[in-house]
């Protein structure tokens, strides 16, 4: 790998959460846990069944609680303290992990589990308990507050930034994505088309393998610190 980059776009899924105990949507007993994607995670599942979209997300926010950051979020935690080039790391997770980690040039770009998005003011806002309540937006103090997650058929957050940081990025990371998931899945194409060298970090070959300048398998918490090593040098 050459050694002469100045700006950095990271991109992490959920592989890099999976290794601190967080259960993937994706899972072996079944699409999103077990629910039918339609059932928790699109605007019509809000508005067919909003007590059960609110306890599926409630469950996941509690489940926060019991796991910690591993040593993937603390490497990037270091590069974010250490880098001295620009740096955005882009996550497709709705957990706090990275955040926990110490990590601050960050982007959620598909919402967070401890946000609260109203459906009567748009204003979000930080949650910490349980929304199957339908608690009071603390904005307009309507009682529409829906969980802040980017669901299917939604535009995800900060497209723009990640855009313009891609387009000036000459190393593209993506760490613990299945590439099946666009616009993310995406990324790799947008960084490579502008030059920038891409390298994959996963426990498996991704969906867009074949577009990677180099891709190194096995778990995100042996990868990534050795990777962020190498960068600091």
């Amino acid at each position: 790998m050459k050694q002469d980059f100045e700006n950095i776009v990271i991109l992490t899924g959920a592989g890099i959460s999976a290794e601190s105990g967080l259960a993937t949507f994706r899972g072996a007993e079944g699409l999103w846990e077990g629910h039918r994607v339609e059932d928790v995670a699109t605007p019509g599942a809000f508005v067919a069944d909003p007590h059960l979209v609110q306890r599926f997300y409630d469950a996941r926010r509690a489940a926060l609680s019991t796991v910690e950051p591993n040593a993937a979020h603390d490497a990037l935690a270091r590069l974010d303290a250490e880098w001295r080039g620009e740096l955005l790391i882009v996550t497709q997770n709705v957990d706090d992990l990275h955040e926990r980690a110490g990590a601050k040039r960050m982007l959620h770009m598909h919402g967070e589990l401890r946000s609260a998005l109203c459906l009567g003011c748009g204003e979000r806002s930080r949650v910490e308990g349980d929304l199957i309540e339908f608690p009071p937006c603390p904005e307009c103090a309507q009682q529409m507050l829906r969980p802040d997650i980017v669901w299917f058929g939604e535009l995800p957050y900060e497209m723009e930034r990640i855009e313009q940081a891609l387009m000036r990025a000459d190393l593209f990371v993506s760490i613990g994505t299945s590439g099946a998931v666009y616009p993310a899945a995406g990324f790799v194409q947008s960084a490579k088309y502008r030059g920038a060298y891409c390298v994959e970090l996963n426990l498996d070959p991704s969906q867009g393998s074949i577009f990677f300048d180099e891709s190194r398998m096995g778990p995100a918490s042996e990868l990534v610190p050795a990777f962020v090593d190498e960068l600091l040098g």
